[in-house]
């Protein structure tokens, strides 16, 4: 199991396009390409979920860190492109509701 992570940086902007499944095999690689974007403190940070199929409570987990991170940095934590796999997830944990999750 792997996941792709793509950083890209523009201006007060970061992005992170993920591929592959985020499970506790891979969130630490995801948690590893977040942690440095906060030492940095842009002001909004995109993550783009679109090649995730499947996501454990691992990679949710690190997803709320990340939006902890933001939060506690004054900046923006954004998700997008979330297939309906792991759309589903955040709904069942009631998350939707807390990330800024565009489609």
């Amino acid at each position: 199991m792997s996941i792709q992570i793509e950083v890209e940086h523009a201006g007060d902007q970061a992005t992170l396009a993920v591929q592959g499944d985020v499970t506790i095999h891979t969130s630490p690689k995801l948690r590893n390409a977040l942690k440095p974007l906060f030492a940095s403190k842009p002001k909004h940070i995109l993550v783009n979920l679109g090649g995730v199929e499947f996501m454990d409570s691992s990679g949710i987990a690190t997803l709320v860190e990340g939006l902890q991170w933001s939060q506690s940095s004054g900046g923006r934590f954004v998700l997008e492109g979330l297939t309906e796999t792991v759309q589903d997830v955040f709904k069942l944990a009631k998350l939707d509701t807390i990330f800024e999750i565009k489609a």
